[in-house]
Formats: C-alpha cells, sequence, structure tokens
C-alpha cells in the first residue's frame, strides 16, 4: 500500500488531537495501517499542538522536513509556519480565521497580513483548500466543532486513503454522544466547503 504522510497543526484548544483519534479510527475501520505521533508543546497556553499521522506500509511516524504529502492547518499562521514540512506536490487544507497569540493581544506582536499567508502558501503546495472553518463551526452549531469542519474538507480532497463515511463512523463512535450531530453536520459543511473552493 502507498504510504500517505499528514501533518496536522493547530493552537492549543482548537481540536487537533481529538481530529487525530477520529482519523486514527477511520484508518483502523478502513484497514489501512497508521502510524501516529503527536508534540503537544505548550498546548494548554496557547501554543502549537502537531500531529505526525501515516497510513500505509511505513516503518517510522516521523515526518521530515519536504516529506508530507498533505498539511492541515487549523490557524493560518501555524499553518504558514509548518510549511517546511511540504513540498511541491503537497495539498494544504487551512482554515483561515486567526487565533493570534497573546503577544498581539498585548501589543507586543504583529499578526502576519492574511492575503499574505495564503499567497505564501498556494506558492509552496500543488494545491490549496482555504476557507474560514470557525465560522462554518459555528453555523454547525459550536465554535468547538471546527476539527470537524476541516475534517471534512481534508476528506474532500480525496488526498488521503480514508472515506467520508469511514470518518462519519469514527465520529460517532469517538466523539460524545450529545456532540455526534454538531460533529457530523460540521464535517458535512467542511467537506461542502472544501468541494466549493476546488
Amino acid at each position: 500500500m502507498d504510504t500517505t504522510r499528514l501533518i496536522i497543526v493547530a493552537v492549543g484548544g482548537q481540536g487537533n488531537l481529538m481530529a487525530s483519534k477520529v482519523l486514527a479510527e477511520a484508518a483502523l475501520l478502513a484497514g489501512v495501517p497508521i502510524r501516529m505521533s503527536e508534540i503537544h508543546g505548550m498546548a494548554q497556553r496557547g501554543g502549537v499542538v502537531e500531529s505526525a499521522i501515516v497510513f500505509g506500509d511505513a516503518h517510522s511516524m516521523l515526518i521530515s522536513d519536504g516529506e508530507a504529502d498533505v498539511l492541515l492547518g487549523f490557524e493560518p499562521a501555524e499553518t504558514l509556519r509548518a510549511m517546511g514540512k511540504c513540498n511541491a506536490n503537497s495539498v494544504v487544507v487551512t482554515n483561515t480565521a486567526p487565533m493570534p497569540p497573546f503577544t498581539v493581544a498585548i501589543g507586543k506582536g504583529i499578526y502576519p497580513d492574511l492575503e499574505q499567508i495564503e499567497t505564501l502558501i498556494r506558492a509552496k503546495a500543488r494545491k490549496m483548500v482555504a476557507f474560514n472553518g470557525l465560522a462554518l463551526a459555528r453555523e454547525a452549531g459550536n465554535a468547538m466543532a471546527l476539527n470537524m469542519v476541516l475534517l471534512g474538507a481534508l476528506i474532500e480532497t480525496g488526498a488521503i486513503p480514508i472515506t467520508a463515511r469511514q470518518v462519519k463512523n469514527a465520529i460517532e463512535s469517538k466523539t460524545k454522544p450529545a456532540f455526534v450531530e454538531i460533529n457530523l453536520k460540521a464535517f458535512d459543511l467542511g467537506f461542502s466547503a472544501a468541494r466549493q473552493t476546488a
């Protein structure tokens, strides 16, 4: 089986780890071999959280610079920061709603221009899907469903060897019953958004 390497980057609290668990469960349902690692960093203080997921036959879960086939970014500046993991054939899916760091909030830093971020990402990737995932999560009923919106967009690209049905089954088994309906709606909204931006 071919190997597909996925990097997921987010800010602490955005749901990266839950998204990774859903993808891992979906891969198991699909019979796709999977290896996964996570870097939590200063997640509880708004720091970066990174997951590396390797689908298919591989001996390592490490993804070196230039090796990622797919990058899923929950925050635009973090997506740009992770572009070193990508190459000219990579697919990038990113949320465009910024979550500026604390330094920006207290006036000690400046958040980069969003249009410039998108231009830089687009120049380094074969395909980019970019949209305001936070707005869609709120439309689904909960801003915390951003991770499911982005999973929907990721699956629509066809860049990883998992189907929408497999991910939905994983959402149903891995999320609390009270959130299943919202998460499934968020997934569908993200899937549709990716199709429209393509």
